[in-house]
């Protein structure tokens, strides 16, 4: 097991140097205390000084350029606050800590693990392109992931909804009230779980036995792009519903109906996902896939405990949840073309 002499030794300093380094002494200059954690990290000592000296601080990391958390009706504040209420009667402390890119850029991960002296975190709101998603592939920290998966590494596990089962019940629902010609709304594909979505779309149109052709589907990287292109595309194509990937797209999706004369859902039936509180003040009130977040941050607790217990969990799947509310209703009727006699 890695000591700190071998971390002296691989530095060629001394050992009261690296125990400095190690515990933030003042007289370590930043440089040095970087290469020390570095090295540490390298070499193994992340996992030791865990053994030898238990940690009971643990942190959710909330990418803040991608989620918002701080305020009741924002979607990850039941996720943190299901979190501390698992974590928190264990014996555990819980920080937020909130970053961007920069920051990730200039610390690898374990080295910001260690130096602030985090047993294990629960990360929130990652896009594939993050600096530390790239990390996280040889990660030794207990880690786990919403809506994100690691694939390899033991010290990992995602935690999330099934997307699968959400999508669904979405589009069996959809069927029941007489719908054939269903699309789908996306942001564009950047990230896990809209890749997962966007795979379950299609999906559950085959399982239900409806066609499919990548015509239906339209993403784009900006939400307003997609409610001035591709909404009034499914609408000249005689579709009767749309699934949007979030429910900020669903509503927004209401809103731009409401502007091209489109009566919802007499005219077009509108699904979201997430069941975020803004979805049942919508106008009309939202049909939405509904994420328990308070369960979501207890799951992220317990899996974490797991991993920090040697127990290499992969993946744990809540149950999706269908929320029928006042915007889907029976597919249209054609009106019969009326000619002159």
């Amino acid at each position: 097991m890695t000591t700190i002499q071998d971390i002296a030794d691989k530095l060629g300093i001394s050992k009261s140097t690296v125990s400095k380094a190690l515990n933030d002494a003042p007289d370590i200059s930043e440089t040095l205390q970087k290469q020390v954690l570095e090295t540490a990290v390298e070499l193994g000592y992340t996992k030791l000084r865990r053994y030898k000296k238990p940690v009971r601080k643990l942190c959710v990391i909330v990418q803040r350029d991608n989620i918002e958390y701080e305020e009741p009706h924002h979607f990850a504040y039941d996720i943190v606050m299901g979190f501390r209420q698992a974590a928190v009667p264990a014996g555990f402390e819980v920080a937020v800590v909130p970053v961007d890119a920069a920051l990730q850029r200039d610390i690898s991960y374990d080295v910001f693990m260690l130096q602030h002296d985090f047993a294990g975190a629960f990360l929130l709101g990652f896009s594939l392109g993050e600096p530390w998603m790239k990390d996280l592939k040889t990660s030794h920290t207990p880690t786990a992931l919403y809506d994100n998966h690691i694939i390899g590494n033991p010290m990992t596990s995602y935690v999330g909804i099934d997307n699968e089962e959400g999508m669904y019940l979405a589009i069996g629902h959809l069927k029941s009230l007489g719908h054939k010609k269903i699309g789908y709304i996306s942001s564009a594909l950047g990230s896990h779980i809209m890749q997962v979505r966007h795979r379950a779309f299609f999906q559950a149109m085959r399982s239900h036995g409806m066609k499919t052709d990548p015509s239906f589907a339209g993403c784009s990287y900006y939400l307003s792009e997609c409610m001035e292109k591709h909404l009034p595309r499914f609408l000249d194509m005689g579709m009767t519903a749309v699934i949007c990937c979030q429910d900020t797209f669903a509503s927004a999706a209401i809103t731009q109906c409401q502007q091209l004369g489109c009566r919802v859902p007499d005219d077009l039936s509108i699904i979201g996902f997430d069941d975020i509180p803004l979805s049942a003040y919508t106008s009309p009130p939202l049909t939405t896939v509904r994420q328990n977040r308070i369960q979501l941050g207890k799951s992220g607790f317990n899996t974490l405990n797991g991993l920090m217990n040697g127990v290499s969990t992969g993946t744990i799947l809540l149950h999706a949840e269908l929320v029928v509310r006042s915007s889907t209703a029976r597919c249209p009727v054609p009106v019969p073309v009326q000619y002159d006699s």
